[in-house]
């Protein structure tokens, strides 16, 4: 038994989920989030909840149970609240500007990296090492972070980098003279 499909998914006030075909959608105050649905679980919208369950007593619809739930989950708390990731940029010379749907980091190459900004996402750089990554759908914020993150990863002498904010990067002590 699965300890998290096992609750069922509080719909807020102001949030609408509806069931069509093998889609689930809902609808919030921050926009509209789809999911397709799995064939080894039943949904069910009951009043102000969603119930997930396994359609069947197979491995597979059980494997399945607790992730479907929390993508439903997801869903919900995307539409009602959002998400953000924050990422800090540590180094020399390393610096990140927002400019309309474009993202500009300057990380230490000899050209600057332009990122192309995905449509549903909000960026901002409150200063010149913090980028802030935000929207509703959770997959998309982290996958954006961790594009970003790709470029110049924490390395474990000096701590230059980009890292996510209150990651701990382990230092090592380097050559001893």
């Amino acid at each position: 038994m699965s300890r998290i499909g096992k609750r069922p998914v509080a719909i807020p006030s102001g949030v609408t989920a509806n069931i069509d075909g093998n889609v689930l959608s809902v609808k919030g105050p921050k926009g509209t989030l789809t999911l397709h649905l799995s064939d080894h679980i039943a949904y069910k919208v009951e009043g102000d909840e969603i119930q997930v369950n396994p359609a069947n007593d197979t491995k597979e619809a059980r494997s399945f149970w607790g992730l479907q739930r929390t993508l439903v989950s997801n869903l919900v708390e995307g539409v009602t609240v959002g998400f953000a990731k924050t990422l800090v940029i540590t180094g020399v010379g390393y610096r990140a500007a927002a400019q309309g749907r474009k993202l500009k980091l300057q990380l230490g190459y000899s050209h600057d990296v332009d990122l192309d900004i995905p449509e549903g996402l909000d960026v901002a750089t409150p200063d010149q090492t913090t980028v802030i990554i935000s929207g509703i759908d959770k997959q998309s914020v982290g996958q954006f972070a961790a594009e970003i993150r790709r470029w110049r990863k924490p390395e474990p002498y000096k701590g230059k980098g980009i890292k996510y904010q209150g990651e701990y990067v382990f230092r090592k002590e380097g050559k001893k003279k």
